[in-house]
Protein backbone atom coordinates (compact mmCIF):
# COMPACT_ATOMS: atom_id res chain seq x y z
CA UNK A 1 0.00 0.00 0.00
CA UNK A 2 2.83 2.38 0.96
CA UNK A 3 4.52 1.73 -2.43
CA UNK A 4 1.29 2.56 -4.24
CA UNK A 5 0.82 5.76 -2.23
CA UNK A 6 4.38 6.83 -2.91
CA UNK A 7 3.95 6.20 -6.63
CA UNK A 8 0.79 8.30 -6.65
CA UNK A 9 2.53 11.12 -4.82
CA UNK A 10 5.49 10.95 -7.23
CA UNK A 11 3.41 10.64 -10.38
CA UNK A 12 4.25 14.18 -11.49
CA UNK A 13 7.96 13.49 -11.24
CA UNK A 14 7.56 10.17 -13.02
CA UNK A 15 5.67 11.76 -15.90
CA UNK A 16 8.33 14.44 -16.14
CA UNK A 17 11.17 11.88 -16.21
CA UNK A 18 9.41 9.76 -18.80
CA UNK A 19 8.85 12.86 -20.89
CA UNK A 20 12.53 13.76 -20.72
CA UNK A 21 13.55 10.23 -21.73
CA UNK A 22 11.11 10.23 -24.62
CA UNK A 23 12.29 13.63 -25.73
CA UNK A 24 15.92 12.52 -25.67
CA UNK A 25 15.03 9.49 -27.77
CA UNK A 26 13.34 11.70 -30.35
CA UNK A 27 16.23 14.19 -30.39
CA UNK A 28 18.74 11.35 -30.85
CA UNK A 29 16.76 9.97 -33.76
CA UNK A 30 16.47 13.38 -35.40
CA UNK A 31 20.19 14.03 -34.97
CA UNK A 32 20.98 10.73 -36.64
CA UNK A 33 18.55 11.29 -39.50
CA UNK A 34 19.46 14.97 -39.72
CA UNK A 35 17.32 17.86 -40.96
CA UNK A 36 17.04 18.51 -44.65
CA UNK A 37 18.56 21.52 -46.34
CA UNK A 38 15.14 23.18 -46.41
CA UNK A 39 14.26 22.19 -42.83
CA UNK A 40 11.96 19.44 -44.07
CA UNK A 41 11.71 15.91 -42.77
CA UNK A 42 13.70 13.35 -44.74
CA UNK A 43 11.75 11.60 -47.48
CA UNK A 44 11.70 7.85 -47.97
CA UNK A 45 11.87 5.55 -49.89
CA UNK A 46 13.94 6.07 -53.09
CA UNK A 47 10.98 6.46 -55.43
CA UNK A 48 11.91 10.09 -56.18
CA UNK A 49 15.31 8.99 -57.46
CA UNK A 50 13.91 6.11 -59.50
CA UNK A 51 11.63 8.57 -61.32
CA UNK A 52 14.30 11.19 -62.00
CA UNK A 53 15.83 11.78 -65.43
CA UNK A 54 19.63 11.49 -65.36
CA UNK A 55 21.93 13.89 -67.14
CA UNK A 56 23.33 12.68 -70.47
CA UNK A 57 26.96 11.61 -70.53
CA UNK A 58 29.50 13.52 -72.58
CA UNK A 59 32.00 11.04 -74.02
CA UNK A 60 33.90 13.07 -76.64
CA UNK A 61 35.69 10.24 -78.43
CA UNK A 62 38.95 12.19 -78.64
CA UNK A 63 41.49 14.07 -76.54
CA UNK A 64 42.30 17.74 -76.97
CA UNK A 65 45.86 19.04 -76.74
CA UNK A 66 44.99 20.47 -73.32
CA UNK A 67 43.65 17.07 -72.20
CA UNK A 68 46.93 15.40 -73.11
CA UNK A 69 48.94 18.08 -71.32
CA UNK A 70 46.81 17.62 -68.21
CA UNK A 71 47.19 13.84 -68.42
CA UNK A 72 50.96 14.11 -68.73
CA UNK A 73 51.09 16.17 -65.53
CA UNK A 74 49.06 13.51 -63.72
CA UNK A 75 51.28 10.70 -64.99
CA UNK A 76 54.33 12.59 -63.70
CA UNK A 77 53.12 11.82 -60.19
CA UNK A 78 53.40 8.11 -60.89
CA UNK A 79 56.77 8.36 -62.59
CA UNK A 80 58.01 10.12 -59.47
CA UNK A 81 56.38 7.92 -56.85
CA UNK A 82 56.38 4.31 -58.09
CA UNK A 83 58.98 2.35 -56.15
CA UNK A 84 61.42 0.82 -58.69
CA UNK A 85 61.74 -2.43 -56.73
CA UNK A 86 58.14 -3.22 -55.79
CA UNK A 87 56.19 -1.37 -58.47
CA UNK A 88 53.83 0.06 -55.83
CA UNK A 89 53.09 3.75 -55.50
CA UNK A 90 53.36 6.18 -52.59
CA UNK A 91 49.94 7.27 -51.38
CA UNK A 92 51.16 10.87 -50.99
CA UNK A 93 54.03 12.48 -52.88
CA UNK A 94 57.30 11.27 -51.35
CA UNK A 95 55.66 9.24 -48.55
CA UNK A 96 56.55 5.53 -48.96
CA UNK A 97 53.33 4.00 -47.65
CA UNK A 98 50.36 2.63 -49.54
CA UNK A 99 47.04 0.83 -49.18
CA UNK A 100 45.06 -1.45 -51.44
CA UNK A 101 42.97 1.59 -52.37
CA UNK A 102 46.01 3.44 -53.71
CA UNK A 103 47.22 0.26 -55.38
CA UNK A 104 43.89 0.13 -57.20
CA UNK A 105 44.38 3.77 -58.17
CA UNK A 106 47.84 2.94 -59.52
CA UNK A 107 46.41 0.19 -61.75
CA UNK A 108 43.70 2.55 -63.00
CA UNK A 109 46.35 5.18 -63.72
CA UNK A 110 48.44 2.72 -65.75
CA UNK A 111 45.49 1.59 -67.88
CA UNK A 112 44.38 5.18 -68.42
CA UNK A 113 47.89 6.33 -69.30
CA UNK A 114 48.12 3.58 -71.89
CA UNK A 115 44.79 4.60 -73.42
CA UNK A 116 46.02 8.16 -73.67
CA UNK A 117 49.30 6.98 -75.29
CA UNK A 118 51.39 8.37 -72.46
CA UNK A 119 52.94 4.90 -72.22
CA UNK A 120 52.92 1.99 -74.65
CA UNK A 121 51.50 -1.48 -74.09
CA UNK A 122 54.89 -2.94 -73.18
CA UNK A 123 55.46 -0.44 -70.38
CA UNK A 124 51.89 -0.84 -69.15
CA UNK A 125 52.21 -4.62 -68.93
CA UNK A 126 55.63 -4.42 -67.28
CA UNK A 127 54.27 -2.08 -64.62
CA UNK A 128 51.20 -4.26 -64.08
CA UNK A 129 53.38 -7.36 -63.80
CA UNK A 130 55.51 -5.71 -61.11
CA UNK A 131 52.38 -4.89 -59.12
CA UNK A 132 51.08 -8.45 -59.43
CA UNK A 133 54.41 -9.83 -58.21
CA UNK A 134 54.26 -7.60 -55.15
CA UNK A 135 50.62 -8.49 -54.44
CA UNK A 136 51.61 -12.14 -54.50
CA UNK A 137 54.43 -11.46 -52.02
CA UNK A 138 52.47 -9.35 -49.51
CA UNK A 139 52.35 -10.66 -45.95
CA UNK A 140 48.64 -10.97 -45.21
CA UNK A 141 46.77 -10.03 -42.08
CA UNK A 142 46.07 -13.32 -40.26
CA UNK A 143 47.20 -15.05 -43.48
CA UNK A 144 43.85 -14.04 -44.97
CA UNK A 145 43.68 -10.59 -46.56
CA UNK A 146 45.91 -7.58 -47.20
CA UNK A 147 46.70 -5.39 -44.23
CA UNK A 148 45.37 -1.82 -44.28
CA UNK A 149 48.83 -0.36 -45.01
CA UNK A 150 52.24 -1.40 -46.38
CA UNK A 151 55.67 0.14 -46.84
CA UNK A 152 56.08 0.57 -50.60
CA UNK A 153 59.83 -0.15 -50.36
CA UNK A 154 59.78 -3.34 -48.28
CA UNK A 155 56.20 -4.66 -48.58
CA UNK A 156 56.13 -4.94 -44.78
CA UNK A 157 52.85 -4.48 -42.95
CA UNK A 158 52.89 -1.06 -41.27
CA UNK A 159 50.69 1.13 -39.12
CA UNK A 160 49.38 4.51 -40.23
CA UNK A 161 52.70 6.13 -39.27
CA UNK A 162 54.45 3.69 -41.64
CA UNK A 163 56.07 1.80 -38.74
CA UNK A 164 56.41 -1.99 -39.13
CA UNK A 165 53.85 -4.03 -37.23
CA UNK A 166 53.83 -7.79 -36.78
CA UNK A 167 50.12 -8.02 -35.98
CA UNK A 168 48.88 -5.49 -38.55
CA UNK A 169 45.91 -3.14 -38.54
CA UNK A 170 43.25 -5.43 -39.98
CA UNK A 171 41.77 -5.24 -43.45
CA UNK A 172 39.50 -2.78 -45.24
CA UNK A 173 36.85 -4.49 -47.35
CA UNK A 174 36.31 -1.29 -49.34
CA UNK A 175 40.03 -0.98 -50.10
CA UNK A 176 40.28 -4.59 -51.23
CA UNK A 177 37.14 -4.23 -53.35
CA UNK A 178 38.59 -1.10 -54.98
CA UNK A 179 41.69 -3.14 -55.86
CA UNK A 180 39.55 -5.95 -57.28
CA UNK A 181 37.75 -3.42 -59.49
CA UNK A 182 41.10 -2.19 -60.77
CA UNK A 183 42.30 -5.73 -61.46
CA UNK A 184 39.14 -6.32 -63.51
CA UNK A 185 39.96 -3.19 -65.50
CA UNK A 186 43.51 -4.43 -66.09
CA UNK A 187 42.17 -7.82 -67.20
CA UNK A 188 39.81 -6.14 -69.68
CA UNK A 189 42.67 -4.06 -71.08
CA UNK A 190 45.08 -7.02 -71.27
CA UNK A 191 43.19 -10.33 -71.43
CA UNK A 192 46.45 -12.25 -71.86
CA UNK A 193 47.37 -11.23 -68.30
CA UNK A 194 44.26 -12.88 -66.81
CA UNK A 195 46.14 -15.93 -65.40
CA UNK A 196 48.73 -13.72 -63.69
CA UNK A 197 46.02 -11.43 -62.33
CA UNK A 198 44.14 -14.41 -60.88
CA UNK A 199 47.31 -15.93 -59.41
CA UNK A 200 48.21 -12.71 -57.56
CA UNK A 201 45.18 -13.02 -55.29
CA UNK A 202 44.76 -16.81 -55.21
CA UNK A 203 45.80 -17.05 -51.57
CA UNK A 204 43.51 -14.26 -50.39
CA UNK A 205 40.49 -15.28 -48.32
CA UNK A 206 38.07 -12.94 -50.02
CA UNK A 207 35.21 -14.96 -48.56
CA UNK A 208 36.16 -13.61 -45.10
CA UNK A 209 35.13 -10.10 -46.11
CA UNK A 210 31.83 -11.09 -47.75
CA UNK A 211 29.03 -12.33 -45.52
CA UNK A 212 25.31 -12.60 -46.30
CA UNK A 213 25.73 -10.35 -49.32
CA UNK A 214 27.50 -7.60 -47.35
CA UNK A 215 31.08 -6.44 -46.82
CA UNK A 216 32.96 -6.92 -43.56
CA UNK A 217 36.22 -5.29 -42.53
CA UNK A 218 38.48 -6.05 -39.58
CA UNK A 219 40.24 -3.72 -37.15
CA UNK A 220 42.64 -4.31 -34.30
CA UNK A 221 41.44 -2.64 -31.10
CA UNK A 222 43.49 -3.17 -27.93
CA UNK A 223 45.17 -6.19 -29.55
CA UNK A 224 41.74 -7.70 -30.30
CA UNK A 225 40.52 -8.29 -33.85
CA UNK A 226 37.01 -7.00 -34.42
CA UNK A 227 35.02 -7.58 -37.61
CA UNK A 228 32.23 -5.18 -38.56
CA UNK A 229 29.99 -4.53 -41.54
CA UNK A 230 31.75 -1.99 -43.74
CA UNK A 231 30.49 0.44 -46.34
CA UNK A 232 27.81 3.07 -46.60
CA UNK A 233 25.62 4.18 -49.49
CA UNK A 234 27.65 4.97 -52.62
CA UNK A 235 30.96 3.40 -51.59
CA UNK A 236 29.11 0.24 -50.65
CA UNK A 237 27.43 -0.07 -54.06
CA UNK A 238 30.69 0.62 -55.90
CA UNK A 239 32.45 -2.07 -53.85
CA UNK A 240 29.55 -4.47 -54.38
CA UNK A 241 29.92 -4.14 -58.15
CA UNK A 242 33.63 -4.85 -57.84
CA UNK A 243 33.08 -8.02 -55.84
CA UNK A 244 30.33 -9.17 -58.21
CA UNK A 245 33.01 -9.23 -60.90
CA UNK A 246 34.81 -11.81 -58.74
CA UNK A 247 31.70 -13.97 -58.51
CA UNK A 248 30.38 -12.98 -55.07
CA UNK A 249 26.71 -12.55 -54.21
CA UNK A 250 26.52 -8.90 -53.15
CA UNK A 251 22.77 -8.36 -53.39
CA UNK A 252 22.35 -6.80 -49.92
CA UNK A 253 25.27 -4.41 -50.34
CA UNK A 254 24.19 -3.41 -53.82
CA UNK A 255 20.57 -2.60 -52.88
CA UNK A 256 20.39 0.49 -50.62
CA UNK A 257 16.61 0.44 -50.16
CA UNK A 258 16.70 -0.69 -46.52
CA UNK A 259 19.31 1.85 -45.41
CA UNK A 260 18.54 5.02 -47.34
CA UNK A 261 16.42 8.12 -47.00
CA UNK A 262 16.17 11.16 -49.25
CA UNK A 263 17.49 14.51 -48.07
CA UNK A 264 16.60 17.51 -50.26
CA UNK A 265 19.71 19.62 -50.93
CA UNK A 266 19.53 22.65 -53.20
CA UNK A 267 16.41 21.29 -54.86
CA UNK A 268 17.93 17.86 -55.49
CA UNK A 269 16.84 14.59 -53.90
CA UNK A 270 20.04 13.20 -52.37
CA UNK A 271 20.04 9.61 -51.03
CA UNK A 272 21.66 9.47 -47.60
CA UNK A 273 22.53 6.38 -45.56
CA UNK A 274 20.59 6.03 -42.32
CA UNK A 275 23.40 4.08 -40.63
CA UNK A 276 26.03 5.90 -38.61
CA UNK A 277 29.47 6.27 -40.17
CA UNK A 278 32.05 4.26 -38.20
CA UNK A 279 29.56 4.09 -35.35
CA UNK A 280 29.95 7.78 -34.50
CA UNK A 281 28.45 10.25 -36.94
CA UNK A 282 25.67 10.31 -39.53
CA UNK A 283 26.89 9.04 -42.90
CA UNK A 284 28.01 11.46 -45.59
CA UNK A 285 27.65 12.04 -49.32
CA UNK A 286 30.69 12.96 -51.45
CA UNK A 287 31.43 12.90 -55.17
CA UNK A 288 34.18 10.29 -55.36
CA UNK A 289 32.33 6.93 -55.38
CA UNK A 290 29.97 8.19 -58.08
CA UNK A 291 32.93 9.37 -60.15
CA UNK A 292 34.56 5.94 -59.82
CA UNK A 293 31.34 4.20 -60.80
CA UNK A 294 30.81 6.29 -63.92
CA UNK A 295 34.40 6.54 -65.11
CA UNK A 296 35.38 2.92 -64.43
CA UNK A 297 32.26 0.76 -64.76
CA UNK A 298 29.81 3.02 -66.54
CA UNK A 299 26.70 4.00 -64.62
CA UNK A 300 23.74 1.70 -64.15
CA UNK A 301 20.23 3.17 -64.22
CA UNK A 302 20.13 3.95 -60.50
CA UNK A 303 23.66 5.26 -60.05
CA UNK A 304 23.30 7.55 -63.06
CA UNK A 305 20.29 9.20 -61.42
CA UNK A 306 21.96 9.58 -58.04
CA UNK A 307 25.20 10.89 -59.55
CA UNK A 308 23.23 13.48 -61.53
CA UNK A 309 21.53 14.70 -58.35
CA UNK A 310 24.83 14.85 -56.44
CA UNK A 311 26.42 16.87 -59.25
CA UNK A 312 23.44 19.20 -59.76
CA UNK A 313 23.31 20.06 -56.05
CA UNK A 314 26.91 21.26 -56.29
CA UNK A 315 26.16 23.32 -59.38
CA UNK A 316 23.13 24.81 -57.62
CA UNK A 317 25.27 25.79 -54.62
CA UNK A 318 27.55 27.71 -56.97
CA UNK A 319 24.57 29.38 -58.61
CA UNK A 320 23.23 30.44 -55.21
CA UNK A 321 26.46 31.40 -53.41
CA UNK A 322 28.99 32.12 -56.15
CA UNK A 323 31.38 29.51 -54.72
CA UNK A 324 32.69 27.00 -57.24
CA UNK A 325 31.72 23.68 -55.65
CA UNK A 326 33.15 20.23 -56.41
CA UNK A 327 33.39 18.43 -53.09
CA UNK A 328 34.66 15.03 -52.05
CA UNK A 329 37.13 13.48 -49.64
CA UNK A 330 40.57 15.09 -49.87
CA UNK A 331 43.96 15.07 -48.23
CA UNK A 332 44.90 18.39 -46.64
CA UNK A 333 48.31 20.05 -46.59
CA UNK A 334 47.96 20.83 -42.88
CA UNK A 335 46.52 19.16 -39.78
CA UNK A 336 44.31 17.15 -39.57
CA UNK A 337 45.55 16.19 -43.09
CA UNK A 338 42.31 14.58 -44.28
CA UNK A 339 38.71 15.75 -44.60
CA UNK A 340 35.38 14.77 -46.10
CA UNK A 341 33.93 17.78 -47.91
CA UNK A 342 30.33 16.69 -48.25
CA UNK A 343 27.14 17.46 -50.09
CA UNK A 344 25.47 16.11 -46.96
CA UNK A 345 27.28 14.87 -43.90
CA UNK A 346 27.08 14.76 -40.13
CA UNK A 347 23.42 15.72 -40.28
CA UNK A 348 23.76 18.89 -42.38
CA UNK A 349 24.39 19.99 -45.97
CA UNK A 350 27.86 21.10 -47.08
CA UNK A 351 29.62 20.09 -43.86
CA UNK A 352 33.35 19.36 -43.87
CA UNK A 353 34.24 16.59 -41.46
CA UNK A 354 37.38 15.09 -40.00
CA UNK A 355 37.82 11.35 -39.69
CA UNK A 356 36.46 11.67 -36.14
CA UNK A 357 33.42 13.68 -37.26
CA UNK A 358 34.48 17.18 -36.15
CA UNK A 359 33.40 20.10 -38.35
CA UNK A 360 36.22 21.97 -40.16
CA UNK A 361 34.29 23.91 -42.79
CA UNK A 362 37.23 26.29 -43.32
CA UNK A 363 39.01 23.43 -45.11
CA UNK A 364 36.36 22.95 -47.81
CA UNK A 365 38.28 22.28 -51.03
CA UNK A 366 37.33 22.72 -54.64
CA UNK A 367 38.68 19.25 -55.42
CA UNK A 368 40.79 18.77 -58.52
CA UNK A 369 39.65 15.18 -58.98
CA UNK A 370 35.98 16.13 -58.68
CA UNK A 371 36.43 18.96 -61.17
CA UNK A 372 38.00 16.68 -63.78
CA UNK A 373 35.65 13.80 -62.98
CA UNK A 374 32.39 15.74 -63.31
CA UNK A 375 33.68 17.46 -66.44
CA UNK A 376 34.49 14.13 -68.07
CA UNK A 377 31.08 12.70 -67.23
CA UNK A 378 28.82 15.65 -68.06
CA UNK A 379 30.81 18.27 -69.96
CA UNK A 380 28.64 21.24 -68.94
CA UNK A 381 29.62 24.92 -68.95
CA UNK A 382 29.81 24.68 -65.16
CA UNK A 383 32.21 21.71 -65.18
CA UNK A 384 34.37 23.60 -67.67
CA UNK A 385 34.56 26.42 -65.09
CA UNK A 386 35.66 23.93 -62.46
CA UNK A 387 38.53 22.63 -64.58
CA UNK A 388 39.53 26.13 -65.62
CA UNK A 389 39.74 27.10 -61.94
CA UNK A 390 42.09 24.27 -60.93
CA UNK A 391 44.37 24.29 -63.99
CA UNK A 392 46.66 27.06 -62.62
CA UNK A 393 47.43 24.92 -59.55
CA UNK A 394 49.15 22.15 -61.55
CA UNK A 395 52.80 21.41 -60.87
CA UNK A 396 54.30 19.89 -64.06
CA UNK A 397 57.20 18.47 -62.03
CA UNK A 398 55.06 16.76 -59.35
CA UNK A 399 51.46 16.36 -60.51
CA UNK A 400 48.05 17.77 -59.59
CA UNK A 401 47.47 19.02 -56.04
CA UNK A 402 44.25 18.30 -54.16
CA UNK A 403 42.57 21.57 -55.12
CA UNK A 404 41.72 25.05 -53.85
CA UNK A 405 40.55 26.06 -50.38
CA UNK A 406 37.25 27.84 -50.72
CA UNK A 407 37.78 30.16 -47.76
CA UNK A 408 40.72 32.09 -49.20
CA UNK A 409 41.52 30.71 -52.67
CA UNK A 410 44.89 29.26 -51.67
CA UNK A 411 46.04 25.91 -53.01
CA UNK A 412 45.54 22.74 -51.00
CA UNK A 413 49.03 21.67 -51.98
CA UNK A 414 48.95 18.01 -50.91
CA UNK A 415 49.65 15.81 -53.98
CA UNK A 416 48.30 12.26 -53.93
CA UNK A 417 48.02 9.09 -55.97
CA UNK A 418 44.23 9.08 -55.79
CA UNK A 419 43.76 12.56 -57.24
CA UNK A 420 46.23 12.04 -60.07
CA UNK A 421 44.76 8.64 -60.90
CA UNK A 422 41.27 10.07 -61.08
CA UNK A 423 42.46 12.87 -63.37
CA UNK A 424 43.89 10.22 -65.72
CA UNK A 425 40.72 8.11 -65.53
CA UNK A 426 38.60 11.17 -66.32
CA UNK A 427 40.67 12.14 -69.34
CA UNK A 428 40.68 8.54 -70.61
CA UNK A 429 36.89 8.46 -70.22
CA UNK A 430 36.57 11.59 -72.36
CA UNK A 431 38.46 9.84 -75.12
CA UNK A 432 37.10 6.29 -74.93
CA UNK A 433 34.39 5.88 -72.30
CA UNK A 434 34.44 3.68 -69.15
CA UNK A 435 37.70 1.90 -68.43
CA UNK A 436 36.09 -1.50 -67.96
CA UNK A 437 34.98 -1.43 -71.58
CA UNK A 438 38.34 -2.93 -72.51
CA UNK A 439 40.84 -1.87 -75.12
CA UNK A 440 39.41 0.76 -77.48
Amino acid sequence: MRLRQNLVRARGHIVFILGVIGGLMVVTWLEQAGPSAAGQAPVTPLAAIEAATPLPLAIRGASSAADLDHAAIAWTYFRNNIDPNTGLVHSVDGYPSTTMWETGSLIVAIVAAERLSLIDATEAKDRLAAILTSLDRLPLFQDSLPNKAYDTRTLKMVDYANRPTDLGLGWSALDVARLMAALAIARAAHPDMAPAIAAATDDWRLDRMVRDGQLYGASVVDAEVRENQEGRLSYEQYAAKAMMLSGFDMVRAYDPADSAIIQPVMGQDIPVDTRLHRGRIPAFVVSEPYLFDGLEFGFDARSSRIASAVYLAQQARHDQTGHLTAVTETHLDEAPFFAYSTVWGGGAPWSVLTFQGDRIDSRRTLATKAAFGWDALYGTPYTAQLVEAVVPTADPRRGWPEGIYEVDGTTNASITANTNALVLAALAFKAAGPLLRGAP
